[in-house]
């Protein structure tokens, strides 16, 4: 082989080891090389959150069935025997009775309205024809309520006919139940959860095109690199704001063209505090997680020179953000512990957690600390980010210290 060969094969497995050290000896290589195991523990963490609220939204729920004394113990027994064919996860509501009164269609409707477990259906009259009363998403309980009638008159007879035939009337609910306040908080947390990682990944875009094109350079000879920061932060969230009340609009005017069956459904999903409150609650929440994520992205897309090392830097704040937002999905179930707590306080989780928190509950106090202790971490994040954007920037020019290493080291071996 000669000479001239010689050089470009060792100039060749030069780059090769430069190329090979820059992108392995990285601490976000050691993410790529964990991430299936990562993307399996955001599915696994997800799915503990979703089963942590379908059973939390099932203890709140119950079926009533207004009937005479004497078959009240019938009808246990064979609600007993039937629930032996469900399996765990998809058991029917609890089966609470009550005792007619003068006029068991009122009793039957006020079971919808009163404290407590939410009704989803409520049987009164003859178990011979039973009258069914189901809210909006109790369809399938209504239905299960009208096989116990069926079975509870049956236990004593023979022959295949049916013996009980229902009525089913669907019933409006004047407050949203204990699931729909679930349910809203679910769509509360995906809804910050997703907005501000849109929205705020547009300014990590801009920047790194703004670096691209010298223009951030140019910005810095004309006016302070603080002012920079805080006006592209600013910029980015005045068109977030446009965003969201650009879809908020639309949302709000949704149920007016879905058909009656599901909009009534869509009915019963509303904020234990109210919707008044929880519009502007929701709005601060999700102004405090976009000023907190745009001002890391901010800072850390400024150490980056180029769209990959902007990729590879933002890959661990994306992380970091989707295992908040997995954190706060335990507080979305309305379950009051140590998780839900932790979630309500960590300051990158507790915008998430705490829009649950007003979905869930009806206490506006909670709130006011939350927004005073998100306002702080606010303050510290975008200090610390606009001291991170003036650096990079200044350090633009010169890179840093590892890639001007790999660099010497590629001419070094180049030249030899």
């Amino acid at each position: 082989m000669s000479a001239n060969s010689n050089r470009i094969v060792r100039q060749t497995l030069t780059i090769a080891r430069r190329d090979f050290v820059a992108t392995v000896f990285t601490p976000t290589f050691l993410l790529f090389l964990l991430s299936p195991v990562i993307m399996l523990s955001f599915g696994l963490i997800g799915g503990l959150g979703a089963s942590s609220m379908a059973t939390s939204a099932a203890e709140k729920a119950r079926i009533v069935a207004i009937v005479a004394p004497q078959q009240q113990a019938a009808m246990r027994a064979t609600d007993a025997r039937l629930r032996k064919l469900f399996g765990r996860s998809d058991q029917p509501p609890v089966l609470t009775f009550d005792t007619p009164g003068a006029d068991p269609q009122a009793q039957a409707r006020r079971a919808f309205s009163g404290a407590g477990p939410d009704t989803t259906a409520a049987l009164y009259g003859d178990l011979a024809a039973p009258k069914i009363l189901y809210g909006g998403q109790g369809r399938g309980d209504s239905r299960y309520l009208a096989e116990l009638a069926e079975g509870t008159l049956r236990a004593d007879r023979t022959g295949t006919a049916p013996v009980s035939t229902a009525t089913f009337t669907s019933v409006a609910r004047a407050r949203a139940s204990s699931g729909g306040h679930s349910q809203a908080a679910f769509f509360s947390v995906f809804g910050i959860f997703f907005l501000s990682l849109l929205l705020s990944g547009q300014a990590v875009g801009t920047m790194a095109e703004e670096r691209n094109n010298k223009v951030v350079e140019i910005l810095a000879a004309a006016v302070p690199l603080e002012a920079v920061f805080f006006g592209k932060l600013l910029g980015m969230f005045g068109s977030a704001v446009l965003f969201v009340g650009f879809w908020g609009t639309l949302a709000s005017q949704i149920t007016a063209i879905l058909p009656a069956t599901m909009a009534g459904g869509l009915g019963e999903i509303g904020p234990a505090i109210g919707l008044p409150l929880f519009v502007p609650l929701f709005f601060a929440y999700f102004a405090m997680a976009y000023m907190l994520l745009g001002a890391v992205f901010l800072g850390v897309g400024a150490q980056a020179t180029t769209p990959r090392e902007l990729q590879m830097l933002s890959l661990p704040i994306t992380i970091v953000q989707v295992l908040m937002f997995s954190l706060a999905l335990r507080a979305a179930g309305g379950h009051d512990g140590w998780v839900t707590r932790f979630a309500e306080i960590f300051p990158f989780s507790s915008p998430f957690a705490m829009a649950a928190h007003a979905a869930n509950f009806a206490d506006i106090w909670p709130h006011l600390l939350a927004l005073a202790w998100q306002a702080l971490w606010v303050a510290i994040a975008i200090t610390l980010g606009a001291r991170a954007f003036r650096r990079g920037v200044l350090q633009s020019g010169s890179g840093s210290w590892f890639k001007r290493r790999s660099k010497t080291a590629v001419v070094e071996e180049g030249v030899a």
